[in-house]
């Protein structure tokens, strides 16, 4: 018996890399070997030394071909020495977590908010105009057929997610209509709520929604600022913890030290957090300004929320409300572990 096994990987594009995939024929209980691609016609090597070399580093089931067959998300890598072949940013955050020491124990969540576009008028689900269905209020969870758009897709795609056994904890319609959000984080493993492997499920998410896609003939939009004028942008709202934010006893006073970190490295993480974020973080639509930081309990505007129920138990996560809607995830998680996991925390009594 065989299967087909569809290999998943970042390409060279600049400055946002798109994903690529192809399939290959193997027999069913074999594991997927390590494999090649044609790196010229990706940006990511040149025509006379074009061979790359894919690395699988996560494999789930196919919720489109169904069983046996499966989706491999693959590292790229030179052939010859196993050196790592750009963008390839999945190696450096898997370096940074090995030097996180194991007491932090840090937890990652991503709230992911895309735009589904008509590719037939180019706009948003929804849309007959530039000025949009009416102004923003009635679409944020909303239900009913003038007020949500691409529900069949959505719908789809939380279903897929669940097959591959991805972690997605929820999915909700937008503020701007024809944007969508879905989560993904700590449901039932916290094993599988490290930096590492959220990051693997994210892209995972990503290539599943963008290959549900093209069965309904939607475009994907991970732009951060998708429409220009009065709407919400499109981020990738980040949840961060640590065995000490999630500690009752001193849990809240950790999430502000945490913070005082990001305070001081507010510049670092903006390089960090994806393309255009300046179009997005304007200081309106639920947003702080690319140009300043803030910190606020259950405050949308804020660069940084502590969501109301972490501020009232006194323990949990924050929520860093920067990063876009095409952020890499492993650049993310990488500049968190770094501002964040690389210190010992203050001490309970302190």
């Amino acid at each position: 018996m065989i299967k087909f096994v569809e290999y998943v990987w970042l390409d060279g594009c600049y400055p946002v890399p798109s994903l690529r995939s192809k399939t290959l024929v193997i027999l069913s209980h074999e594991d997927p070997p390590e494999w090649g691609f044609d790196g010229s016609s990706t940006g990511q090597a040149t025509t006379k030394n074009s061979d790359v070399k894919l690395v699988p580093v996560k494999v789930v089931e196919d919720p489109i071909r169904r069983f046996p067959h499966q989706i491999a998300l693959c590292e790229t890598v030179n052939f010859k020495d196993d050196s790592v072949v750009t963008p390839n940013t999945r190696s450096v955050l898997v370096e940074k977590y090995k030097k996180v020491k194991e007491d932090f124990d840090p937890w990652v969540g991503f709230e992911q908010e895309y735009t589904l576009f008509d590719p037939q008028t180019n706009l948003p689900l929804g849309w007959t105009t530039v000025d949009g269905p009416g102004e923003q209020g009635p679409f944020y969870c909303g239900v009913g057929t003038d007020k949500v758009f691409g529900r069949d897709l959505v719908e789809n795609h939380l279903e897929a997610c669940f097959y591959m056994d991805l972690e997605v904890t929820g999915i909700n319609a937008e503020v701007m209509p024809g944007q969508w959000e879905f989560q993904l984080g700590y449901r039932k493993d916290a094993s599988k709520a490290n930096p590492v492997e959220i990051s693997d499920q994210l892209w995972l998410a990503r290539y599943m929604l963008l290959r549900l896609a093209e069965k309904y003939n939607y475009v994907v939009s991970f732009s951060n600022k998708p429409m220009h004028g009065p709407w919400n942008g499109a981020g990738c709202h980040t949840n961060f913890s640590t065995k000490y934010t999630r500690d009752p006893q001193c849990g809240l006073k950790n999430i502000y030290e945490a913070c005082e970190k990001l305070k001081v490295n507010h510049k670092k993480h903006i390089q960090h957090y994806g393309v255009g974020l300046e179009d997005r973080l304007t200081g309106n639509y639920e947003t702080c300004s690319i140009n300043e930081f803030k910190v606020g309990e259950s405050d949308r505007g804020a660069s940084i929320r502590i969501p109301a129920q972490v501020a009232n138990r006194g323990y949990g996560y924050f929520e860093d409300r920067r990063p876009g809607a095409n952020c890499d995830p492993y650049l993310v998680n990488s500049v968190l572990l770094d501002t964040i996991c690389v210190k010992e925390p203050i001490a309970v009594n302190d």
